[in-house]
C-alpha cells in the first residue's frame, strides 16, 4: 500500500484498488442500503391508489420519515451496527427533493435527512448517499423523478396503465380491475423496454441529439432535465457541507444515478425487440419500441407475451391490447398559450403536444404506423456515426453531477455506476482527481424472478457479455458450481474498475469497488416462510433464502475481497407487501418475523453525544444492560488501543435483539476483516461450520502512518512495528458462546451444536499464564512470532465467545462487547519482502444450530430442496434417479 496522503483521523482514502484509512490499512466496508422505502413517501408505499395521482399533480407528497422515523432510528441503527455493517448507502430520490416543481426544494426533508445523517455519524457509520430511480419516476411504475418531469416531457401519465406505456402496481393488471397484490415478481423491470423509460432516457441523456425539437423555457429538454437532476442533488450537497460535521467524516461520497439506461438510445432496428438475453427482462407482454409508438398514440396492437420459467423467458402466445383511443401524451388544452398553468414552463411553438415526439422528429407515420427510420437511434442522426452511449452521453451526464456536488462537497468520492452489467467508460484522472469507487450492482437473477434457490443456475453476465456461444456452456449444476460460478461473476465486474482512472486497462484497478446492491427475496416459494403454504409448516425457515444469500455474498469473498450494501432494510417490511415497492420483499429485517413475547424485549438506547472517531476502544456513554446496547468504535482509527475502564456489557441481550426479526441472518451477519493491515487476499468463511479463514499480504509500504509517534530513522511517518491491529468481525451470532445462547433464549447449552456438522475441536490447552482477562471481558495473548507455538489454537471462551484462534504469526485481543478480534503482528522493514500471513476463527465447538438462534429452520433434508426435488416434481423421484444421500443441492 503506498503512503496516504495527510487527512483527518476518520478520513477514508482510495488507493490501489482499495478503500484505506489514514493510517494505511485497508478498508473492507460492508453494510446495507437504507433504505427500499425511500422510494415512496410515506403512507403511500406503491400499491395505494389513493392520492396516488392527487398528490402528484399539485407537488404536495412528502417524504420526511423516509429513511426512518427519528423516534426509532437508534433502534435500527444499533441493529445495523450489532450485525456489523459500517457502510450505508442511502438511497434520495430527485422526488423527494424537488417534488413542488421545478427549482422548488423541499428543504424541511434536506433538513430531516442531516438529523439522520448525524444519528448514522453517531453509530459510526459511514455512508454514500445515491440519486435513487427505478424506470424513471413512481409515476412509470418505478422511482426516482418528480411527476413534473413526465409532464414536461409531453406525457399524460394518467394514460399510462391504458397504453402499457408503463406498468404501475396501484394500477395493475387495469385501473378498472385492480388487485395489485397479484403483481408477478419482477414485472415492474418489464417497463424498462416501455414507452415512457424508453423515452425519458433517451431525452435525459440525449435529448439534444435525438429531440432537437424539444425546447422548454428556451432549451433543450436534455439541458433542461440534466441541469434540475444536478442542481437538486447540489442543493441537498450544500446543505449537507453547511451541517458543518458530516461531510467526510459521515458522508465519503456520492454515487451516481443508480441503475441508468440507455433507454431508446442505440436501439438497432425499432421495429423488433432483441432476441439475445440483455439487463432487460422479457415477462409479460413485450412490445417493440415501434409497438409501444403506436399503443402510445392510442392504436390497438398485438403483443408478444413471454412467461419466464427455470430456464429464463420464453414466448407462450401473443396478448391484443386496445387503449381505446386513450393516448399516452397530454392534450394541447392543457398548455394554453404553452404555458403549464401549475408548473410555469414555457413550451416552445415547434413542439406540439397531443403528438408522439418520435413521429414529430420523422422517426414513424402516425396515420399508416410505419416506421420510417428503424435504425433512427443506432447512429448520429445525419451521420452514418455509430452511437456509443457511455461515451457520448452518460460520461457527460456524469461529469455535469459530480462537479455540481463537488462544488459543494470538494472531496467526495465519486461512486460510478453505469448500466445494469455495462463495463463503465474511461474515465479520466483529471475528473476522479483520485477520489473514486466503481459501484456495479449484481443479483442472481434467476432466483430473483423465479423466487426460487435452484438446483442449478448460469453465468449470466458470462452469457451477456459473449463468454459463451450457447446458453448451455453457461448452465452450472449444483451448489458448489453455483457458489463458483456466482464468485467469478463478480470477479468480471471487479476487473471492470480498472476504467476508472489513469491506469492501462490492463493493469491493475486505481480504485475499489463496491457491489453498491446485492441480495436475495424472502418471498421465496409463495412466501413458504410466512406460513402461507403446507398449512403453516415452514413459518419462519429462512433456510432456502439463507442458502441463496450466503451463495450471493460468499461470492464477495474469496479472492475478490469487495465492498458491499445489501439491498435492502426496511423498518416498515411486512408479509403481504414485502419492501412496499412493486412486490418486491428484500429487507433483511421485518417486523412480522419478531418472535413472539420478545417484542418487549427490544433495548431501549442512549446515544451518546460525542464519540470518538480515532478510537478503537468501546465507547464510554452507553452500557448494554437489559434496557441499553453497545455502540461501536470506529474501524478508521490512527491511534492505538487504548485503556478503559470496564464496561458492564451483557451478551445474552445483544444476541437475542440481533437476531429478532431478523430474516437469513448467519448469511449476512459474517465474519470479515473490518481494517487490514496489509492487504487481504483471500476471505472464506463456513457457516456450516463456523470456520473464518483470512489470507492477507504485507510488505514495508503498509507499516502503518502516524506523525506524532516514534518513527523509523529516515522513515518519517512510519512506525517501528505495528501499533495497529488488524481488526475482524466475529459476529455473536457464530460465534457465541453456550452460556450466551442459553441466556439468550432460554435453550439448552448442551444441544446448541449441529449434530449434522463436522465438529473441529479445539486445543484444551490451559490458557492461564498467557491469557490475562481484560475488566471489559477482552482477552490477550501473545504468541511467538516465528515459533511453531503459534500455530496451535488459542482458546477464547467466556459469556460471550466459544472460539479456538490460530495465526502464522502476532498476538489476538478480543473485544467482545464489540464483537471483534483484534491481530496484531510485525510488518517486514525489507521493502522487497511480501509476507503471507493467515489467521483462522472457529467456534471451538461447532456451528450453532440454527434452532438455538430462534429462527425457526424445520431441518428438513437438504437434498429434497435440490435436484431431488425437482426430480419429485416430475415423477421421477422413486424410480433411482436420486440416491437418498445425494448431495448436489
Amino acid at each position: 500500500m503506498p503512503r496516504v496522503p495527510s487527512g483527518d483521523a476518520s478520513f477514508i482514502h482510495t488507493l490501489d484498488g482499495n478503500f484505506v484509512d489514514n493510517a494505511g490499512r485497508t478498508l473492507l466496508l460492508r453494510g446495507v442500503n437504507l433504505s427500499g422505502s425511500s422510494k415512496a413517501p410515506v403512507n403511500q408505499p406503491s400499491q395505494v391508489l389513493d392520492g396516488f395521482w392527487e398528490e402528484a399533480k399539485i407537488g404536495s407528497e412528502s417524504f420526511i420519515g423516509r429513511p426512518l422515523n427519528l423516534d426509532d432510528a437508534d433502534e435500527h441503527l444499533a441493529r445495523l451496527r450489532g450485525w456489523g455493517f459500517n457502510m450505508l448507502r442511502f438511497p434520495i430520490t430527485w422526488e423527494s427533493l424537488e417534488h413542488e416543481g421545478p427549482g422548488k426544494y423541499d428543504h424541511d426533508f434536506m433538513d430531516y435527512t442531516i438529523e439522520i445523517l448525524r444519528k448514522c455519524k453517531a453509530h459510526g457509520f459511514k455512508v454514500y448517499l445515491n440519486p435513487h430511480q427505478d424506470i424513471w419516476s413512481r409515476f412509470s411504475g418505478g422511482s426516482g423523478a418528480p411527476y413534473w418531469t413526465l409532464a414536461a416531457c409531453g406525457f399524460n401519465p394518467c394514460a399510462f396503465s391504458a397504453t402499457q406505456a408503463a406498468i404501475i402496481h396501484c394500477e395493475y393488471p387495469t385501473p378498472a380491475s385492480r388487485d395489485p397484490a397479484e403483481m408477478p415478481a419482477m414485472i415492474w423491470s418489464t417497463n424498462y423496454g416501455r414507452l415512457v423509460s424508453q423515452t425519458m432516457f433517451a431525452l435525459f441523456f440525449g435529448g439534444s441529439t435525438f429531440a432537437p425539437k424539444c425546447i422548454i423555457d428556451g432549451v433543450n429538454i436534455q439541458e433542461y432535465l440534466q441541469t434540475h437532476f444536478a442542481n437538486a442533488f447540489a442543493k441537498l450537497a450544500e446543505r449537507v457541507a453547511a451541517a458543518g460535521d458530516l461531510l467526510d467524516e459521515v458522508v465519503i461520497g456520492w454515487d451516481s444515478m443508480n441503475e441508468p439506461a440507455e433507454g431508446l438510445i442505440s436501439w438497432d432496428d425499432l421495429n423488433v425487440y432483441p432476441q439475445q438475453q440483455g439487463s432487460t427482462l422479457k415477462k409479460g407482454t413485450v412490445p417493440s419500441p415501434a409497438q409501444s409508438f403506436r399503443l402510445g398514440m392510442g392504436q390497438v396492437q398485438t403483443l408478444d407475451n413471454y412467461s419466464f420459467g427455470s430456464m429464463g423467458p420464453k414466448r407462450d402466445g401473443s396478448v391484443t391490447i386496445d387503449p381505446n383511443g386513450v393516448k399516452a401524451w397530454a392534450d394541447p388544452s392543457t398548455e394554453p398559450g404553452n404555458i403549464h398553468p401549475r408548473w410555469g414552463w414555457r413550451r416552445d411553438p415547434g413542439w406540439t403536444l397531443g403528438k408522439c415526439i418520435w413521429a414529430l422528429h420523422n422517426v414513424w407515420d402516425i396515420e399508416s404506423g410505419y416506421v420510417l427510420q428503424p435504425d433512427y437511434f443506432a447512429h448520429i442522426p445525419g451521420t452514418e456515426e455509430h452511437v456509443h452511449f457511455l461515451r457520448a452521453f452518460f460520461l457527460p451526464q456524469y461529469t455535469l453531477y459530480l462537479k455540481a456536488i463537488r462544488a459543494h462537497h470538494p472531496r467526495a468520492i465519486a461512486f460510478v455506476q453505469p448500466p445494469v452489467f455495462a463495463q463503465p467508460p474511461p474515465i479520466s484522472e483529471e475528473l476522479l482527481q483520485g477520489r473514486a469507487c466503481y459501484s456495479t450492482h449484481y443479483y442472481d437473477g434467476l432466483t430473483l424472478v423465479t423466487r426460487h434457490w435452484n438446483w442449478f443456475n448460469a453465468d449470466a453476465l458470462g452469457l451477456i457479455r459473449g463468454k459463451y456461444s450457447t446458453q448451455l456452456q453457461a448452465l452450472r449444476i449444483g451448489e458448489r458450481a453455483i457458489r463458483n460460478s456466482l464468485q467469478t461473476q463478480l470477479g468480471y465486474l471487479k476487473a471492470d474498475a480498472t476504467q476508472l482512472g489513469a491506469l492501462p486497462p490492463t493493469g491493475p484497478a486505481r480504485y475499489p469497488t463496491i457491489i453498491g446492491e446485492i441480495g436475495t427475496p424472502f418471498d421465496m416459494d409463495a412466501k413458504r416462510s410466512y406460513g402461507y403454504t403446507d398449512g403453516g409448516k415452514y413459518k419462519g425457515d429462512y433456510s432456502r433464502q439463507e442458502r441463496a444469500l450466503d451463495a450471493s455474498l460468499n461470492a464477495a469473498d474469496g479472492e475478490n475481497c469487495l465492498n458491499w450494501t445489501v439491498w435492502t432494510y426496511c423498518s416498515d417490511s411486512s408479509h403481504p407487501w414485502g419492501d412496499g415497492w412493486n412486490m418486491e420483499d428484500l429487507s433483511l429485517w421485518c417486523s412480522d418475523d419478531l418472535r413472539a413475547g420478545e417484542a418487549e424485549r427490544v433495548p431501549a438506547l442512549r446515544i451518546p453525544s460525542k464519540i470518538s472517531m480515532g478510537s478503537l476502544a468501546p465507547a464510554q456513554a452507553s452500557t448494554l444492560t437489559i434496557s441499553t446496547l453497545p455502540m461501536y468504535s470506529s474501524p478508521y482509527a490512527s491511534s492505538s488501543v487504548e485503556e478503559v475502564e470496564p464496561v458492564p456489557y451483557e451478551s445474552a441481550p445483544l444476541l437475542s435483539f440481533l437476531t429478532n426479526g431478523a430474516r437469513a441472518v448467519r448469511a449476512f451477519c459474517r465474519p470479515w476483516p473490518i481494517a487490514v493491515v496489509g492487504t487481504p487476499t483471500n476471505i472464506q468463511f463456513d457457516i456450516s461450520k463456523a470456520t473464518f479463514h483470512l489470507t492477507l499480504k504485507v510488505n514495508a509500504e503498509d507499516i502503518p502512518v502516524d506523525d506524532d509517534d516514534d518513527l523509523v530513522p529516515g522513515k518519517k511517518g512510519l512506525y517501528k512495528d505495528s501499533s495497529l491491529p488488524t481488526e475482524i468481525f466475529l459476529p455473536l451470532v457464530h460465534f457465541a458462546s453456550d452460556a450466551c445462547l442459553g441466556k439468550a433464549l432460554g435453550s439448552q447449552a448442551q444441544d446448541q451444536v449441529d449434530d449434522s456438522m463436522d465438529i473441529v475441536q479445539g486445543s484444551s490447552r490451559s490458557t492461564s499464564g498467557t491469557t490475562t482477562p481484560r475488566a471489559y471481558t477482552s482477552s490477550t495473548l501473545t504468541l511467538p512470532v516465528t515459533s511453531q507455538a503459534a500455530l496451535s489454537p488459542v482458546i477464547f471462551k467466556n459469556d460471550w465467545y466459544d472460539i479456538a484462534v490460530t495465526a502464522s504469526e502476532g498476538r489476538v485481543e478480543l473485544l467482545a462487547s464489540e464483537q471483534k478480534l483484534l491481530w496484531f503482528y510485525t510488518v517486514p522493514t525489507d521493502e522487497k519482502e511480501d509476507k503471507e500471513l493467515t489467521i483462522e476463527v472457529r467456534r471451538s465447538s461447532g456451528a450453532i444450530k440454527a434452532s438455538a438462534l430462534g429462527l425457526g429452520y424445520t431441518g428438513e433434508s437438504r437434498p429434497r430442496d435440490g435436484c431431488a426435488g425437482w426430480l419429485e416434481e416430475v415423477g421421477l423421484l422413486g424410480q433411482g434417479w436420486c440416491p437418498e444421500g445425494c448431495s448436489i443441492m
